[in-house]
């Protein structure tokens, strides 16, 4: 049985709330969504938050990946999963099946998901980063096959879905200048689009607590640091392949001009809300300056 607040907790908690309400309206946030943190119970959790910071003005965009998803289906037909450095080697085949899990499936799962718990107005949209050129890509490394780098992202096409109220919901796969899709990683993606709209702050929802000094001790969060700092245990031998270039893309968007930075556990119902509207948080934040 679940233990409700008493009306003095639950008024300290809106009292809290309120100077991030006000620091935050009118600016954007960038979501990331990692695939592992992916399931229907987090998701509409993940809906209302998003859909609570919309009505206090904060613009939201929402980024996904679908990596064990595209793994499952990769191997229900008879592939299985390369990666090099943390990326997906992604030939002809992986890239039909990247495009039909993120686009054609998760996509439209979660923009289905934020309008159920949106009431009368819809307002989730999807958008895949081949649309109207919103994620323009050079191929990455020929080793990977089609897997691009971002080298521009069309952000007024994302500030004007969000001046007409919308919430969009990106899929990271891109296109180059001949229209061809790659498999772009999402946590590159987020913080291309993070960077290119000016955002306040870039958050990457996991399915750990966020960066730990010890991976096998979910006790030992580290709470805050510099992206120099961050930089430096990029390569320790405790941070997994996996979880590089997620720190990579962390330490580039506050040295890119995003504000801050934060890696959370998207499997915490709410962790949104309460990383970003109360004074303790739940994850690890990154900062580019000491000044916390």
């Amino acid at each position: 049985m679940s233990v409700q607040p008493t009306p003095g907790e639950t008024a300290r908690i809106l009292v809290e709330a309120l100077p991030y309400i006000r620091e935050f309206a009118g600016k954007s946030v960038v979501v990331k969504l990692g695939g592992a943190a992916i399931d229907r119970e987090s998701d509409l959790a993940l809906a209302q938050d998003v859909l609570l910071l919309r009505s206090v003005g904060v613009r939201c965009v929402l980024v996904h990946g679908g990596g064990p998803q595209v793994d499952t289906m990769l191997r229900r037909v008879g592939k299985e999963p390369e990666f090099r450095d943390g990326l997906r080697v992604t030939d002809a085949e992986t890239l039909e099946i990247v495009r039909m899990v993120l686009v054609g499936k998760i996509n439209r799962d979660l923009v289905a998901t934020i309008n159920s718990q949106a009431g009368d107005e819809p307002v989730a949209v999807g958008v895949s980063g081949e649309d109207a050129g919103l994620l323009m890509v050079t191929p990455a490394d020929s080793a990977l096959g089609f897997v691009g780098n971002v080298t521009d992202v069309r952000a007024e096409l994302l500030h004007r879905l969000l001046d007409d109220g919308l919430t969009p919901v990106v899929s990271t796969v891109g296109a180059n200048t001949d229209g061809h899709p790659y498999n772009v990683n999402a946590d590159e993606a987020a913080r291309a689009i993070a960077v290119a709209m000016n955002a306040e702050k870039i958050v990457y929802l996991t399915a750990a607590p966020g960066l730990l000094e010890d991976p096998t001790d979910e006790d030992s969060l580290i709470q805050r640091l510099t992206s120099a700092e961050l930089r430096e245990r990029i390569d320790h031998e405790s941070v997994g392949k996996g979880m590089i270039p997620k720190l990579r893309a962390c330490a580039d968007a506050v040295d890119q001009g995003v504000g801050f930075a934060h890696i959370i556990d998207g499997r915490v119902h709410h962790s949104l809300l309460i990383e970003l509207l109360t004074d303790h948080g739940v994850g690890t934040m990154v900062k580019r300056e000491a000044s916390w």
